[in-house]
């Protein structure tokens, strides 16, 4: 008896092992000195276009996100987005989580979004590490899109109906964050943050496809306006990362076009709006 309820014992604990943390894809972010690479339209200039082969032509996206006013969601690492990309007809939802990556330590924050419930077997979510100049970040996402009709152009829902669609939509691993309807509560007293209408390029460096964005983020005195430049590029590769991280600081510092800072964009509009 005591042999089988070991072997039970045994079994069960097999049986309850975690699965696999989440393999993440990494995008690399680095800032550009918008006093270096725009030009007095705001667009970047030609030796920048002409160094990434970018046409002259942008894609427009328009971006908002909601939380309550104390910032509920956001303060719990999530951020509920709503963008609308020229040229597309619905509109893409986004529930992200954040976790910091200490030291470098990217398993050991895959590893506490797995405790979270966020590992190999929920195929719903992506991983991805957000690589800037200095800080990495994990983020978890959940896409879902929403129909854009009734809205022209890049145009966004009103508050209300924000609300309703990203409810609506809501994963239950967000809606149900801590404790029963946790998101979908907060979202129903939400309001905006932004809209923030960027303007991507889209060139190629070094083998992989390079985005340029400018988004153009209400300042701190909340009377103007802050250009914020952002270059990227995405690898499934870890060291393929590292690598052209170096590499794309290095040709952006020879260029004179480099600002030696983190991107915090979503930081920004949550902190402005």
């Amino acid at each position: 008896m005591r042999f089988l309820a070991a072997a039970v014992a045994v079994t069960a604990a097999w049986g309850a092992r975690a699965a696999s943390n989440l393999v993440p894809d990494y995008e690399v972010k680095l800032l550009l000195d918008p006093t270096a690479v725009l030009g007095v339209d705001h667009k970047l200039v030609a030796t920048v276009l002409a160094e990434f082969s970018m046409p002259t032509t942008v894609t427009k996206m328009n971006v908002q996100f909601l939380d309550k006013s104390d910032k509920t969601i956001y303060n719990a690492g999530w951020s509920p987005r709503i963008r609308k990309t020229e040229g597309e007809a619905n509109f893409e939802l986004t529930y992200k989580k954040r976790y910091g990556v200490t030291s470098g330590n990217i398993d050991g924050s895959l590893s506490t979004a797995n405790a979270d419930g966020f590992d190999s077997t929920d195929t719903n979510y992506d991983a991805q590490i957000e690589w800037g100049y200095t800080a990495k970040t994990l983020s978890i996402s959940r896409k879902k899109s929403s129909s854009g009709s009734g809205y022209s152009g890049e145009d966004l829902p009103n508050q209300a109906d924000s609300r309703s669609i990203l409810i609506d939509k809501a994963p239950g691993k967000f809606a149900d964050w801590g404790s029963t309807g946790w998101g979908t509560t907060a979202l129903a007293s939400a309001r905006i943050y932004g809209p923030v209408l960027a303007k991507r390029s889209i060139g190629t460096w070094s083998g992989v496809e390079l985005y340029i964005e400018v988004w153009p983020i209400l300042d701190a005195a909340g009377t103007g306006t802050e250009y914020v430049v952002e270059a990227s590029f995405k690898t499934t590769s870890n060291t393929t990362a590292s690598d052209l991280h170096d590499d794309l600081v290095d040709l952006l510092t020879l260029k004179g076009w480099f600002l030696a800072q983190d991107s915090l964009k979503t930081q920004l509009i949550m902190d402005r709006y």
